[in-house]
């Protein structure tokens, strides 16, 4: 199990990224239809006043149960040994046990 200050800290990233998403998104639309240098920097320092945290690349998908940072699966947002678990308990529907 993960420490429960890691995982407030991840939440708080998604907060502050949805908080500021549309805000980055403008800006960098306007940085691309600039034609000046000058102007374009003024846009990035806007850009750059932003909060740390409210970058999309500071993100980092967790495990659902267990709060996992590593070696997650998309499609159950779970990390692989307890997905490996619940599909060996049939907790999950369709997915099959693979042995050879």
């Amino acid at each position: 199990m993960a420490r429960k200050g890691l995982i407030q800290r991840e939440k708080k990233r998604q907060k502050l990224e949805q908080k500021y998403h549309l805000i980055r998104r403008s800006s960098k639309k306007e940085i691309s239809k600039v034609p000046s240098l000058s102007e374009k920097w003024k846009i990035h320092g806007k850009l750059q006043s932003s909060p740390r945290n409210s970058a999309p690349t500071r993100l980092h998908r967790r495990c659902f149960s267990t709060g996992r940072p590593r070696a997650n699966y998309r499609d159950f947002r779970l990390s692989g040994h307890i997905l490996r678990e619940m599909v060996h308990a049939c907790l999950l529907p369709g997915a099959t046990r693979s042995s050879w």
